[in-house]
């Protein structure tokens, strides 16, 4: 797919008027197979993308597994208790490694039982003493750049990517008051739906649907009129919402003393891109985390858990099971409009229509796709 790719071009078109003027992208930009091996690799093969929570791996040897543009990686805490991010591909015949999340002592081929300490290098190899090349000490797990940033496990195969801390150091100005390195996480799935992963984005991105999309749950709230979205930054946008008290959990624990005002009741929505969405309150968190699998489907990170004062309230385990069970029902209801907005691009009459000002991260969304491809 060249620079003068019509979807590219008509993206880029459609970012460069003013938001006053703006519509949604073009739908070839969502159903385009070419579009989506681009995003894979200058988007997902650059960017630093989200594993989860760091609270997530506690012990030496525990280890989750991840793909990023098709590379497979292991995220571990080594002997030392660092992070560390390693090849999940065997230096022998090339077998994945290990799968999912667990823990090891060392990393065994499930192949030819090759062996890795948890820094990447090879312990062991049988029968290959009559190899005269073998060389185990010059044989090891290629490395992967891991960060903790402020409790987020972040992975790049991009070695000049500016750290988290550096290309985010704005998300800390909004939200360090809350402290959400703190915060524990209390669940963690995996799913896969049927939609482009940029309209699952998109979805979080703007609360002009909760109203509708979340009559059921969440939508009576947020009122539309009390929503704020401000100019975004190039590495993330975000916008904010007051809660009333219908879900306690969303409000500072009465424990908390340093919160004040409507500090006490504001929910932050972060997008910070490409693909790591963060709800965060003074009581709890959830997120998503993106990987797209072909233009037609998005495979989902889902995790979330409770601020300190909460996590520490006798009543703890009711009232994360109560916004748990929330929460559950607010990704059915998503499932179902992000599902029916792909059936909807992939339709011959329909067309991309104007924004409502509720969807500036939306915009600010398709310029950065736009920024980020050549």
């Amino acid at each position: 797919m060249s620079r003068h790719d019509p979807a590219l071009d008509d993206l880029r078109a459609n970012v460069a008027v003013p938001f006053e003027r703006a519509h949604a992208m073009p739908k070839a930009v969502y159903t385009s197979e070419a579009f989506a091996q681009l995003e894979r690799a200058h988007i997902f093969g650059k960017a630093w993308l989200c594993a989860g929570r760091a609270d997530a791996l506690k012990e030496p040897g525990d280890y989750m597994t991840m793909e990023i543009s098709g590379e497979p990686v292991i995220i571990l805490r080594d002997k030392d208790g660092a992070l560390r991010g390693l090849s999940n591909v065997c230096r022998h015949r090339m077998s994945t490694l290990l799968e999912g999340r667990g823990h090891v002592r060392a990393i065994v081929c499930p192949y030819h039982a090759w062996t890795y300490n948890l820094d990447g290098s090879l312990r062991g190899a049988p029968a290959m003493t009559l190899n005269e090349s073998f060389c185990k000490e010059v044989i090891g797990l290629p490395q992967v750049r891991v960060e903790n940033w402020l409790g987020w496990i972040m992975v790049t195969l991009n070695p000049d990517a500016p750290a988290p801390a550096e290309a985010l150091a704005e998300v800390g100005a909004l939200v360090g008051h809350l402290g959400m390195e703190t915060y524990s996480e209390t669940f963690r799935e995996e799913f896969r739906w049927a939609t482009n992963w940029k309209v699952l984005a998109e979805n979080f991105m703007e609360s002009y649907h909760l109203p509708a999309c979340h009559a059921g749950t969440i939508g009576g709230a947020s009122k539309l009129e009390e929503m704020v979205c401000p100019v975004g930054f190039n590495a993330f946008n975000y916008h904010f919402i007051l809660k009333n008290d219908t879900v306690p959990l969303a409000l500072a624990h009465p424990s908390n003393t340093t919160l004040q005002g409507d500090e006490r009741r504001m929910t932050w929505l972060l997008a910070i891109y490409p693909s790591l969405l963060i709800t965060l309150t003074p009581g709890y968190f959830w997120y998503l985390s993106l990987t797209p699998d072909g233009p037609g489907h998005v495979k989902v990170l889902f995790g979330g858990g409770m601020s300190p004062e909460w996590m520490a309230d006798p009543s703890a385990a009711e009232n994360l099971a109560r916004v748990k069970a929330l929460l559950d029902d607010v990704n059915v209801e998503d499932k179902g409009c992000t599902e029916r907005v792909y059936r909807g691009l992939i339709a011959a009459m329909s067309h991309p229509g104007p924004l409502s000002h509720l969807e500036r991260p939306n915009f600010e969304f398709a310029q950065y796709i736009s920024r980020m491809i050549p």
